[in-house]
């Protein structure tokens, strides 16, 4: 999770092997503020129901198009998760997230943590 307006990371989780995001955003059992708006793609399709604040991008229906306001408001929230997607990608800058990972998956969360530290003091002292 990052902050929208610094672009700092909140938050991290890991999980043993494989497991999708959604999956581990639902076992953190996070506390979410009703007013706090989150932003998700469209891997997060049943947040809405955890989350009232939640907001995803809407999927097209099977052979049928979707109507202009719908395609306004997946571009308007394209608009807004760019700066999430700029988090992702000062971690990836780092050769260890952006490949697959070859080391003890122990030291994954605390490698993934440090990381993070390291990327919140950089904005820290460049603003």
């Amino acid at each position: 999770m990052a902050e929208f307006d610094t672009g700092q990371i909140i938050c991290t989780a890991v999980a043993t092997g494989r497991t999708h995001d959604f999956k581990l955003l639902k076992r953190s059992r996070l506390p979410f503020v009703c007013s706090q708006l989150c932003l998700a793609d469209r891997g997060y399709q049943g947040f809405a129901k955890l989350h009232a604040g939640a907001c995803t991008p809407t999927k097209k229906p099977r052979k049928q198009p979707l109507s202009q306001d719908e395609k306004q408001h997946n571009r308007a929230l394209a608009r807004l998760r760019v700066r999430v997607e700029h988090v992702i990608r000062r971690f990836k800058i780092f050769r260890i997230f952006s490949g697959r990972y070859r080391n003890r998956r122990k030291r994954f969360g605390l490698r993934l943590n440090l990381i993070a530290g390291l990327l919140n003091c950089e904005l820290a002292h460049a603003s």
